[in-house]
């Protein structure tokens, strides 16, 4: 049984492969058809709320004590909203249509450790053009955790919790470094000399970071320096909880399939497309919600559509939810709570081995899928 079969998922015939594909082709058309002031509007709001909450959570730690708190869940919500609404959407190129300098995935340079450029070939295109295809998509459990059961087990992972409990700590940090393919230094099909490119590009952005979350703004508030370095520390480990958890909900929760590469062999534009809702789910809540995860909160939607404006997926959810229906396809969406009990079962379930996997003789960190 493959792992569509197991979602209770059919296989489309090749005709309706090519009808859905039509159908999702023209609700594209028609978005793209539509874009205008009101979407340039919106998104320029957003940044102007974003710098609005940096500039208080930066003015807040001069007040001592009382307004630590407070600085630092303004400057949780600012770097969320960086990164979810503003820097994730914006270098899928969801607003280069404005031809707007500050809003150009080519130019844009978000708040996070991750280099720009590395995070859009790793995302952009490795992750978005082989989702969920083992071997391919190296998001699969980002080299470190076994996410799927077809991944071979390995005693490493019965560390599964705990190397999920750190990356979502870490995870900024996680992103980072997920390029250099560590798992595949230590198995040997990578060399320290194929990662050198990346090198520079990773050092001056943490370098770039560190100096400006530990030193600079620290250091600009005087006696109250180890006060505001700690404000910052929490506020990067909120928004990288938060980004964790919104997106591990939208990838790994019960009910999503996975694909080998054999399947996805001359993969057509609507087995594509299939694929992207297959390997998807949404997660259910109210417009500040879905702004506050970047809208990733549909992403399905964004998978099926990433070079459009986030802000758009609510409004076409239901359509997408009806042609599904049609080809009766499942649909995964559900509150926040039931789509993370579903990653932490998975997270825990794949950390022990399962009847038709055995032991690899080898690194555990070999076997973790390779290929955003």
């Amino acid at each position: 049984m493959t792992s569509v079969e197991k979602t209770g998922n059919k296989r489309l015939t090749a005709a309706q492969l090519e009808a859905f594909g039509a159908e999702m082709d023209a609700i594209r058309q028609r978005i793209i058809a539509d874009l205008g002031e009101e979407d340039a509007a919106y998104i320029r709001g957003i940044v102007k709320k974003q710098r609005t909450f940096e500039l208080i959570g930066r003015a807040l730690f001069y007040v001592p004590v009382v307004g630590w708190l407070p600085a630092v869940a303004s400057l949780s919500i600012s770097k969320i909203l960086d990164n979810m609404e503003i820097g994730h959407n914006v270098m899928h190129g969801q607003y280069d249509w404005m031809g707007e300098p500050g809003l150009s995935s080519r130019m844009y340079e978000w708040d996070n450790v991750c280099p720009s450029e590395q995070w859009k070939y790793s995302h952009n295109y490795i992750h978005h053009t082989f989702t969920n295809i083992l071997g391919k998509d190296r998001d699969i459990g980002y080299g470190i955790l076994r996410m799927d059961e077809d991944q071979p087990w390995h005693p490493y992972y019965l560390g599964n919790p705990l190397y999920a409990f750190l990356l979502m700590v870490f995870f900024e940090w996680g992103v980072a470094f997920h390029d250099l393919e560590v798992e595949n230094l230590v198995a040997g099909r990578r060399t320290l000399e194929q990662n050198k490119p990346l090198h520079a590009g990773i050092r001056r952005k943490v370098r770039r970071q560190a100096l400006k979350d530990y030193l600079l703004f620290p250091a600009l508030t005087g006696p109250l320096f180890p006060l505001t370095l700690v404000g910052n520390a929490a506020a990067n480990l909120v928004r990288n909880v938060w980004a964790f958890n919104i997106i591990f909900c939208g990838h790994f929760p019960a009910g999503v399939a996975s694909f080998t590469q054999e399947e996805c062999e001359n993969e057509t534009s609507g087995h594509w497309y299939y694929r992207q809702l297959l390997g998807s789910a949404n997660i259910t809540g109210g417009r500040l919600f879905h702004i506050m995860s970047g809208n990733l909160s549909h992403q399905i939607e964004h998978h099926l559509f990433p070079d459009l404006p986030a802000r758009r997926y609510p409004e076409i959810a239901e359509e997408v939810r009806e042609i599904c229906e049609r080809y009766g396809l499942a649909y995964n969406t559900g509150r926040l709570s039931k789509q993370l009990f579903g990653v932490a079962a998975k997270i825990c379930r794949y950390a022990l081995p399962t009847r038709r996997t055995a032991t690899a003789p080898h690194s555990p960190v070999a076997e973790t899928p390779m290929a955003a």
